[in-house]
């Protein structure tokens, strides 16, 4: 019973109608408890929400994605669970005592989004839903996020702790920034808010063209940037300034094919200049730009150096979640570099799984070719931008709890593009919002191509007249159906559709 309830989850949108653009019960339920921080203990167990969910699911849907049922097995499918693996296996070397109930909530927390997204989004119809629902969920931080900037109380956070038997996230006391408190809405940090809205941005702005107009994403996505800004975290504003600069590039350069080999071009020879001529490491620079205060950036600078020591002494299985080597006046252990994090608890090959992954999916999207459908074009290039501004963030903060599944889960999110079948994403706007004539000059270089013709039988399952047919496909419409199961939408595991049927 259980088993077919997950299948009901992860089924491909094309059982449905086109105009069906809604998300499963599952997704809606992880991410109201990623927005809900409630936490209690289990006996020796501190359990939350999150957690709960994916405890239920991770295990059935990992198992269901090795054997191949949501499209083929990627390398970033293989190598992330090889993280999970090497994390426990590497702190059963650093505390054994502490392995088993670290290293299984890290995997449930890591891999649990990441598999989920896997296994319910995959398709354009439900990945657009998920931008929606993303956007809607944000905005409705908005009323909450204007309060606690001028008043410093976390609301939700507040009446999670008067529940008897909860608790919730720490509410944090740090010092004000531009007069404002700094907001940390329903999320550990104001770090984390700060981050979760601005990986929603380009998400709205770009991911919705065609589908939302104009006026509404415009909109929307300026308030979407207003809560990253309350959040007042130099870290999260980067990622906002990175998207934000990626879109104007993309505007300004539309007409030039190279156009990023130029930017990754001229971002090298930056790298190489600063190296030469500045008397400090480009990594220092970098930080002195990427933070509020000089203070911030000098410190940012000394985890970065005695943290790559602790690299050095601890290679292979790294230190854990125990105490690492610091010099005796950083009285804190705090250490905002998430990748520098994963390289000092679990060793370089540790980092080296995640980062692979990360940057495999990363090349693998970069080159997809979606000129032919505006829909997956734009899904793609949405997704880039996002991933593009969090890679920089991450450089410069931690994430843990809730947004660090969010991150995977919304990098698994994105996985069905890879065998997107460009001409099929059209579908997904079939029932959207309708759009100005020019919805598409800002980020396409020509108008969007025509939608691919429907499959056989599309007539029985999309709710929208089709064009006539030509005899030659009257011919295979008398041939009778497709045999076998229904493909999933838009992906390569049917032949691709064309104008003339095989037979």
């Amino acid at each position: 019973m259980a088993e077919a309830s997950l299948e009901s989850w992860s089924r491909a949108p094309a059982h449905v109608p086109a105009a069906d653009g809604r998300l499963p019960a599952i997704v809606w339920i992880y991410l109201a408890a990623v927005m809900t921080p409630v936490a209690f203990e289990v006996g020796p167990l501190f359990l939350t929400g999150l957690r709960v969910v994916l405890l239920v699911v991770m295990v059935p849907l990992t198992w269901r994605l090795l054997m191949g049922r949501y499209d083929r097995l990627y390398a970033a499918d293989v190598l992330f669970l090889a993280h999970a693996g090497w994390v426990f296996l590497a702190l059963v070397v650093d505390d054994p005592g502490r392995a088993i109930q670290n290293g299984g909530i890290y995997a449930v927390e890591f891999y649990g989004g990441y598999v989920l997204a896997r296994a319910t989004i995959r398709g354009p119809r439900r990945f657009g839903a998920l931008i929606r629902a993303l956007v809607a969920l944000a905005l409705l931080t908005l009323p909450l996020t204007f309060h606690e900037s001028l008043t410093g109380r976390p609301l939700v956070v507040e009446w999670i702790h008067r529940l008897p038997g909860l608790t919730s996230v720490d509410i944090i006391s740090i010092p004000q920034r531009l007069g404002l408190e700094r907001v940390q809405s329903v999320f550990a940090h104001p770090i984390h808010y700060g981050l979760f809205t601005s990986s929603v941005f380009s998400l709205c702005y770009v991911g919705l063209v065609g589908q939302w107009g104009a006026a509404r994403r415009i909109l929307s996505a300026a308030l979407v940037g207003l809560c990253c800004f309350l959040a007042l975290s130099s870290g999260a504003f980067l990622a906002l300034l990175m998207q934000l600069f990626l879109i104007g590039w993309a505007m300004a350069l539309a007409g030039v094919k190279a156009r990023w080999w130029l930017l990754i071009g001229m971002s090298v020879l930056a790298y190489v200049t600063v190296d030469l001529l500045s008397n400090r490491t480009p990594v220092r620079v970098f930080f002195s730009y990427a933070t509020f205060s000089a203070h911030n950036a000098y410190w940012r600078g000394i985890i970065f150096e005695w943290g790559m020591k602790n690299v050095n002494m601890n290679p292979f299985f790294g230190v854990g979640f125990g105490n690492w080597i610091r010099p005796s006046f950083m009285r804190s252990g705090s250490m905002d570099n998430f990748w520098l994090v994963m390289a000092v608890r679990f060793g370089y090959p540790g980092f080296l799984t995640i980062a692979a992954g990360y940057l495999w999916t990363m090349w693998r999207m970069s080159r997809l070719q979606f000129d032919a459908d505006a829909v997956l074009w734009s899904y793609r290039r949405a997704w880039m931008f996002t991933f593009v501004g969090l890679t920089f963030t991450l450089c410069t903060v931690h994430i843990w709890t809730s947004v660090f599944s969010f991150v995977f889960f919304l990098f698994g999110a994105g996985m069905w593009m890879l065998a997107a079948v460009p001409g099929r994403g059209a579908e997904a706007a079939a029932s959207a919002e309708p759009a100005s004539a020019s919805r598409y000059a800002r980020f396409s270089r020509a108008a969007p191509a025509p939608a691919a013709l429907p499959r056989e039988g599309a007539a029985r399952v999309h709710a929208r007249p089709t064009p006539p047919a030509r005899p030659e496909e009257e011919r295979s419409a008398r041939a009778g159906p497709r045999r076998g199961p229904p493909p999933a939408e838009g992906l390569r595991r049917a032949p691709r559709p064309g104008p003339r049927a095989r037979r």
